[in-house]
């Protein structure tokens, strides 16, 4: 078999197409996302005896991402992206399908299974915006990652908004969410024999290239481990107060509607952002705009704090998804100029493997600190945006250190 050795169009226009493939994809199957974390704590709620694990099938979810990401990284670059991304959207559909079914059976441990089986397709996801970049001039990367997350924009308007139509339009609440979710995933997956990607990328070494670095060589590089560090608290911090709006809104005496709708109005923050977010980066420095997107997190911590009305939630998801965007796009960005084609898939993997770890805990933390960690919703609620704090330092810290680590360099 002969190797693949990836080279760049001076004009980007094979990075392009695949940009609008990624885009299309993530506005269409990443409309299971939102729809799936808005209900999930609330079916979770409904199906376990124990209000302390209500949010556990979101954090089967995530855990099945950081148990995905080991493995279908090096298979990416073994049978090709394309493989990856459709065995995604497989096991999205029969995840939402086991999910429906422990609904239709009153199983909380087949719920969990179903979320299970979503994370991998949740993983899968993760590395469109890798994907992004495979064929990208250096100068087209962060704009590719910036467009490719920001396709997320239309899944945060069709995902919310096709859930308050369907999660209670059968006598059992939310089947309709999962039946739902098993059609995105079907009709999605053809999107990806649109994609104009290698078909795979061989970590046999190049010539005239360096070779790959193993995993703990990686790790020593401050730029990667740092990326690593920031993404793991930007993607937490977002998943753990976003794990808990939708209980902390009806536990503060809104509606389903009213959770659907702030969900929706995080996610359109999340992503909107994606359109400028690559020019800023390009324009300022990627170490810059991490820094605003960790401080715009703590606004967030901060306008949850001030009070539970509806305006508040609005106020402190938007923050949330603003600066889970300007945090995580700029650590994939720095991430994705720090290693060589040869070491993709290794990196990659180890990254979203270590991230969605991090995510998994917050998640499961969401549900305990929410429900458990005080007597009534508001105190639940306030005590997952204290935890924002030390993890915010923590990477905080850390892009400070790679700051002055490159200064001295130079």
């Amino acid at each position: 078999m002969t190797d693949f050795v990836p080279t760049l169009d001076t004009d980007d226009r094979r990075a392009k197409r695949n940009v609008i493939v990624l885009v299309l994809a993530q506005a269409i199957l990443g409309a299971q996302m939102p729809m799936i974390f808005v209900t999930g704590g609330l079916a979770g709620n409904m199906l376990s005896t124990n209000p302390c694990l209500a949010t556990l099938p979101i954090s089967m979810i995530v855990f099945g991402s950081m148990t995905t990401a080991p493995w279908i990284s090096p298979y990416m670059q073994k049978n090709g992206r394309r493989a990856g991304f459709i065995l995604g959207a497989l096991a999205g559909a029969a995840g939402a399908a086991v999910a429906a079914y422990g609904l239709y059976i009153g199983s909380f441990l087949t719920l969990l299974a179903g979320s299970y089986l979503t994370g991998i397709y949740m993983s899968a996801q993760g590395f469109y915006r890798f994907a992004a970049t495979d064929l990208a001039s250096d100068s087209f990367k962060p704009k590719a990652i910036s467009y490719v997350m920001a396709g997320g924009l239309l899944s945060a308007i069709v995902g919310p908004q096709l859930n308050k139509g369907v999660m209670e339009a059968w006598m059992i609440p939310f089947f309709g969410t999962y039946a739902a979710v098993v059609v995105l995933n079907l009709v999605g997956l053809f999107l990806f024999f649109a994609l104009d990607l290698p078909g795979k990328v061989d970590t046999a070494i190049a010539v005239g290239t360096k070779a790959a670095r193993s995993k703990m060589e990686l790790l020593k590089d401050p730029r990667i481990i740092v990326a690593i560090i920031c993404a793991m608290v930007a993607y937490s911090l977002m998943n753990l107060v976003m794990t808990s709006t939708p209980l902390a809104v009806v536990g503060c005496g809104f509606t389903n509607d009213n959770a659907n709708d702030i969900v929706s109005a995080h996610v359109l923050a999340m992503f909107a952002p994606s359109f400028f977010t690559g020019h800023l980066i390009a324009r300022f420095g990627v170490e810059k705009i991490i820094g605003a997107g960790l401080v715009i997190l703590a606004f967030a911590g901060g306008v949850a704090l001030s009070g539970v009305e509806l305006t508040n939630f609005y106020g402190a998801l938007i923050l949330l998804g603003l600066g889970w965007n300007f945090g995580f796009i700029g650590a994939t960005t720095l991430l994705a100029s720090s290693h060589a084609p040869s070491e993709r898939g290794r990196i990659q993997g180890l990254n979203d493997a270590l991230v969605f770890g991090c995510v998994t805990v917050a998640s499961l933390a969401s549900g305990g600190l929410m429900n458990c960690s005080g007597g009534t919703p508001v105190e639940g609620w306030n005590a997952v945006n204290y935890a924002m704090g030390p993890f915010l330092a923590l990477a905080g810290g850390a892009l400070v250190w790679l700051i002055v680590e490159r200064r001295r360099a130079a």
